[in-house]
Formats: C-alpha cells, sequence, structure tokens
C-alpha cells in the first residue's frame, strides 16, 4: 500500500507511545505485539520521531567472513533503498549472542544518510556515537562496544527479528526515546487524524489534573468516564468492519 510523504510528516509529529494507542483503537494488531522491547533503546533521545520503512540486514562481528570485506555488501544495502516506498530505516539483526562488535559507526551511518536514510535500528551495539550525534541521525541500539571487530553483513532484504519484533524488509517504523513500534501498512493513512483525535481525548482527564485546586474524586472519575466514551467512540468508528 503506497503511503504518501505528507502522511510520513504527519506521523512524525507524534510521539511513539501516542501512535502505539492509537493503533490499538483500530484491533488489528494485539495490544502485546507489534512493537520492539526494552533491549532497543535510542541513543539520542533529544532527536524527534523517526518514521520510515525497514532496509533489514543480518550482522556478525565474532569471526572474519569467509569472503569479502567490513563494508562488502553495503552497496547493495543501499541499492535497496529504492525499492522502499519512503525513506529508509536500517534494521540489523546481530546474530552473536552477546554482540561482539558494533554494527554501525560513523562512516555506516554518514553513507546510510546519504543515500536517504533517515535512523537505524539494531539488536546489537553502536560505536562513535558522538559522531553519529552531529549527524542528527536516530540510531537505537542494545548498547556501545568502542570496535567493530570482523564485522560483516551476512543478508541483506530478509525478516530479521531485532527487540523480539520479526521485521520485514519494507515495514513502516516509528521510533523515538520512548521505543519502535510497527505501523500497520493497511491503516498507516488513518492513523494521524485518529492519533489528533486520541490526543484531544486525554485532555478531557490531562486538563482537569493539571489546572489548579484541590481534586475531587467524582469529577475525576466523571471526566475518566467520558474520557473512555470518547475512545469507544472513536475506536468503533475507525475498526474495520468484520
Amino acid at each position: 500500500m503506497a503511503i504518501n510523504s505528507s502522511t510520513l510528516a504527519d506521523l512524525a509529529k507524534f510521539d511513539t507511545p501516542t501512535i502505539s494507542n492509537t493503533i490499538e483503537l483500530f484491533d488489528v494488531v494485539a495490544r502485546n505485539a507489534g512493537y520492539m522491547d526494552s533491549r532497543i533503546r535510542a541513543a539520542f533521545p533529544e532527536l524527534p520521531p523517526m518514521v520510515g520503512f525497514a532496509a533489514t540486514a543480518a550482522f556478525r562481528s565474532d569471526a572474519p567472513p569467509a569472503a569479502g570485506d567490513a563494508y562488502s555488501s553495503m552497496e547493495k544495502q543501499v541499492a535497496c533503498f529504492a525499492e522502499l516506498a519512503g525513506p529508509a530505516v536500517v534494521v540489523f539483526q546481530d546474530l552473536d549472542d552477546p554482540p561482539v562488535g558494533a554494527t554501525f559507526g560513523e562512516v555506516m551511518c554518514s553513507t546510510y544518510r546519504a543515500f536517504g536514510s533517515v535512523g537505524l535500528v539494531t539488536s546489537g551495539a553502536g560505536r562513535d556515537l558522538e559522531q553519529v550525534r552531529t549527524l542528527k541521525y536516530p540510531v537505537f541500539t542494545d548498547g556501545t562496544i568502542c570496535s567493530h571487530a570482523y564485522c560483516y553483513i551476512l543478508h541483506v532484504g530478509l525478516p530479521v527479528r531485532v527487540g523480539g519484533l520479526v521485521v520485514n524488509h519494507g515495514d513502516l517504523l516509528h521510533g523515538d526515546l520512548n521505543g519502535v513500534t510497527r505501523i500497520p501498512l493497511e491503516i498507516a493513512d488513518q492513523i494521524p487524524d485518529a492519533a489528533t483525535e486520541f490526543a484531544a481525548s486525554e485532555k478531557i482527564v490531562l486538563d482537569y489534573v493539571r489546572s489548579p485546586g484541590s481534586k475531587a474524586v467524582a469529577e475525576f472519575t466523571a471526566r475518566r468516564k467520558e474520557f473512555a466514551a470518547t475512545i469507544a467512540k472513536l475506536a468503533e468508528r475507525v475498526r474495520p468492519r468484520r
């Protein structure tokens, strides 16, 4: 399903928890699925949300490759970006357990960014973080390691498992300091409007609890009920008919 650039820009206006809350309304993904777990963390939490399409790859660094060099598959990898429906988010599964070398550094991130990538996610580690920070290129990792060891890319474009989530080449991902989630392509163009309504509905409760003065449990309960009713109506409207 084609997702236009204006939809991607609208999705980037929301934080990832709001996107996750909105996806729940559609009831197309189980509430305990579709997002990466706490092992995957934003290296630069100050950056705005990342939105793009997964360019998948597998990585190892614990032993030398049978052939090729550390960057021998990068040409194939960046060429795959053109196949995607929009900007690439590079997604690496590090097959070493635990990780032995850094999946990425300054050279790789600079290259990916030059070819239009808007971020990188790895189940392994990264390095050159200060240099990558200056690129304003979002990266999500399970840690840092100072060496790249015997780094090499095993395959490009196949499904990978990162942070407990199986990611397919072309999946639409959204990530910020709270983590990374997958947006189902079939509802992606509906998410921005629904997220706007969801955020407005939250204000029913937030405006009350943030207002000055003492609070009454009865009024809080009434606000909560109003919020729940509003969200239920929104969910009923957006949920696919079965």
